[in-house]
């Protein structure tokens, strides 16, 4: 890490003497006082318990010195307002004097993979480093500016937006160069009211950049109000700039084609959606003159950021497609419209257990009924929903799918069926069968998912 103590100080505006703060060397930034090693800044940021409190375990790991809100007795410190706008003015700082390009991911899906893929592509020519794991938040972030190594030249940030004002943060704190929205859903939509509101919340990556920069975004309506003025806009979807054409998919692989590149690509991963997260990962790489031969190469061989979308094996050999880290209309659709793609054996069949998709506000009981229009019983054998919100779904599928092949179990605040279900499930489940688990994290689906595969 390129940071001295006194420049750091003279970064956050300390309010103490700069002249009391030494000009040693930082080794790393971090605001886990377990992961303090010699030589290492601790950033005590307030959580679940204040930061402060773990100051001395920090210098006893080994810290040279700590940010802190007040004076302390012992240790060296450098004093300071808001430890974590401190900790944002260094990353930002940190950015401008490493000198790398900022390409920056957001979106209300897709944007972890469209991440990775990228990332991918660019580790090809240049020193790339890339958001790990979801570290794409006011901490996250940041976090991830200060550890990138030396010698990076291009970094990966992904931007997640849980409330109005998150990606404007995060815009002004990285100054992308490069921004990709990979599309508008209705996740968090408790929190912003309508698309509409998410769309401008979105919008707002472009917030940091200057005049120069090049904004991709996808070819839809809600976006217009909101559409960058100063920035280059490249549109992609349906009768976009950007079109994915000729999508083939298989169980675990698909391949396209697209008129970003020449050749066909094929990827190690299922799901329309994911051609044209590549297909944005192809045009960036362009935008920075990756070759194309070296472009296909790391599409194809790319690597995932885990507990996405995932096949895995149940005891009896049946395939289980798990979706289950998070859950929103849109996302619902793409997992549904790619499990009835997938081919199926002649003697399977086909089941989905969708549960709850939370955050969805006033609209989540309307939103959960719409999703009728995903699903067929010419494509699912047996649905299965568990939760509080999806019942009116359970009820209208019902009345459309034949008689026994609908099931509901409640998840409620004094009731949870999910034992049950499991039992209908272990009972049902046979080897050549297809079974698809989607839901928002906290409906516990994992567990589901962990049951079938050890029993």
């Amino acid at each position: 890490m390129k940071l001295t103590l006194s420049e750091i100080a003279k970064v956050v505006e300390s309010t103490q003497a700069l002249s009391d703060v030494e000009d040693v060397p930082i080794a790393s930034v971090e605001f886990d006082s377990r992961k303090i090693t010699k030589g290492s800044l601790f950033v005590p940021l307030k959580g679940a318990r204040d930061g402060h409190d773990f100051i001395e375990t920090a210098f006893a790991n080994g810290a040279v010195a700590t940010l802190s809100e007040r004076p302390l007795d012992n240790g060296t410190y450098i004093l300071v307002e808001d430890c974590l706008q401190a900790f944002q003015k260094l990353a930002a700082y940190y950015l401008e004097k490493m000198r790398v390009d900022v390409i920056a991911v957001t979106g209300s899906n897709g944007k972890t993979t469209t991440k990775d893929m990228i990332a991918s592509v660019l580790e090809t020519t240049y020193k790339t480093y890339k958001t790990q794991g979801n570290y794409n938040n006011e901490i996250g972030l940041p976090y991830t500016a200060l550890h990138m190594p030396n010698d990076t030249e291009k970094i990966v940030l992904e931007m997640g937006q849980d409330h109005m004002g998150d990606i404007h943060l995060l815009s002004l704190l990285a100054k992308p160069r490069i921004a990709v929205v990979t599309l508008i859903g209705e996740a968090h939509l408790e929190f912003f009211g309508s698309r509409s509101q998410i769309a401008k919340g979105k919008l707002q990556i472009v917030d940091g950049m200057d005049s120069n920069g090049i904004v991709l975004l996808p070819n839809d309506p809600v976006i217009e109000p909101y559409l960058p003025t100063e920035q280059k806009v490249i549109t992609f979807g349906d009768n976009a700039e950007l079109q994915v054409q000729e999508v083939v998919e298989y169980k675990d692989s698909l391949t396209f084609k697209c008129n970003v590149m020449e050749r066909a690509i094929k990827l190690p991963v299922t799901g329309k959606y994911n051609a044209t997260n590549a297909m944005l990962a192809a045009y960036v790489g362009k935008l920075l003159a990756v070759s194309d031969e070296d472009i296909k190469d790391a599409l194809e061989h790319v690597e995932l950021t885990k507990n996405r979308t995932e096949w895995k094996k149940a005891k009896n050999g049946a395939d289980i497609l798990s979706d289950v880290y998070n859950a929103n209309p849109t996302a619902m659709r793409l997992i549904l419209e790619t499990f009835a793609a997938v081919p199926k054996e002649a003697s399977g069949k086909k089941i989905a257990v969708l549960a709850d998709m939370k955050e969805l506000g006033e609209q989540s009981k309307d939103l959960h009924k719409q999703m009728i229009m995903s699903l067929s019983p010419e494509t699912i054998d047996t649905l299965v929903c568990y939760g509080e919100d999806i019942a009116d779904l359970a009820n209208l599928a019902s009345q459309m799918f034949p008689l026994g092949k609908v099931y509901y179990f409640k998840k409620t605040a004094t009731e949870d069926q999910m034992d049950e279900m499991i039992k209908l499930l272990a009972d049902t489940l046979e080897p050549d069968d297809q079974i698809l688990l989607k839901g928002s994290n906290s409906m516990n689906l994992e567990k589901v998912v962990t049951f079938l595969e050890n029993h």
